[in-house]
């Protein structure tokens, strides 16, 4: 990877000499542009506005523009000559846990290189230094025609930096949220919750660009002169209201995704903020209340069938020995 900066971390008295080398880099497909009529390239070409005439990139420098409009020229040697420390050292001014930088903050990422063999050691010293004492470290560095905080951490066994916005370069909220009172239900909250477990975690390695594959999809068939794929016709019917029903179908649609089978009545808002492995206990404990009741009602009506058969039983004897008896008395007449 090739270095964008060379200087040092400062390190209190310590100073390791680095690279800065970018830690990121960009997949997306960029476009030219053309001339609809005849395809030719649209070309962006720079003209002095006194000459009017081409000037080249050697031609070029830079001016600030005052209030009035007049052009104040600011050279390179001019912005190296600044009475900075972090003009070529990445200064540590202190160390704090990483729960302390706001993501809003975040910006973008370099790989600090040691560079060279004595860098070795005091570089490997800041890096352990970091690991024990799971805090990063806040810096100030110059780039670019500018000073920029920054944030050290360890990725690996590399020291990662990331670029971080000033604090007052951070918008305030004012205005965003919603300005409607809106109360949010129990039952509501409920299915959320169990949407958010049934979609569970992801790796986010398995996580992929689907709109840069499918513009690439799309130049190789016009390239090659096949037909250009097509958009999937939408699903669905229309735009749904129903806060309620839409989470309800949203849990059955995730549940279906990972394979599981859903049943009729099965997604229903979590009684007491319920997980969703106890939403799923559920049904099975209501089953078993109600085969336990129905045993009991079976039972009982088998107690009273035989309860019958034997009062039955007695009173059936009785009746024959009255049947006897009467006939005895009609022999002794």
């Amino acid at each position: 990877m090739r270095s964008i900066w060379n200087g040092a971390i400062s390190f209190g008295l310590v100073s390791i000499p680095i690279k800065l080398v970018n830690a990121t880099e960009s997949h997306a497909i960029s476009f030219r542009q053309v001339h609809v009529e005849d395809g030719g390239r649209i070309r962006y070409r720079k003209f002095c506005e006194l000459e009017d005439r081409e000037v080249g990139s050697d031609e070029i420098g830079k001016a600030y523009e005052g209030a009035d409009g007049a052009m104040i020229p600011i050279t390179d040697e001019d912005l190296g000559s600044l009475p900075l420390p972090t003009a070529k050292t990445i200064e540590i001014v202190a160390f704090v846990p990483s729960d302390r930088i706001d993501p809003l903050q975040m910006d973008t990422a370099y790989y600090l290189s040691a560079n060279g063999v004595p860098a070795a050691k005091p570089y490997t010293l800041l890096r352990e230094a970091l690991k024990r004492s799971q805090k990063v470290a806040i810096a100030k560095f110059a780039l670019r025609g500018r000073e920029r905080l920054g944030m050290l951490r360890v990725v690996e066994d590399v020291i990662a930096m990331h670029g971080l916005l000033w604090p007052d370069e951070i918008r305030a909220t004012d205005g965003v949220a919603p300005d409607a009172s809106v109360t949010v239900r129990d039952q509501e909250l409920d299915l959320a919750d169990a949407l958010m477990a049934t979609l569970g975690e992801v790796d986010l390695a398995d996580l992929h660009d689907d709109y840069r594959e499918a513009v690439e999809e799309l130049i190789a068939a016009k390239a090659s002169g096949e037909e250009t794929p097509q958009a999937p016709a939408p699903t669905g019917g229309g735009k749904v209201l129903d806060l309620m029903a839409a989470l309800e179908k949203s849990v059955r649609e995730a549940k279906e995704s990972r394979g599981e089978t859903v049943e009729d009545g099965e997604v229903k808002p979590l009684r007491g903020r319920r997980t969703a492995s106890a939403a799923k206990a559920a049904p099975k404990a209501d089953a078993g209340k109600k085969s336990t009741s129905t045993a009991k009602k079976t039972a009982a009506k088998k107690t009273a069938t035989a309860n019958k058969s034997t009062s039955t039983a007695k009173k059936t004897p009785a009746k024959k020995t009255t049947a006897k008896k009467t006939a005895t008395r009609k022999r002794s007449a």
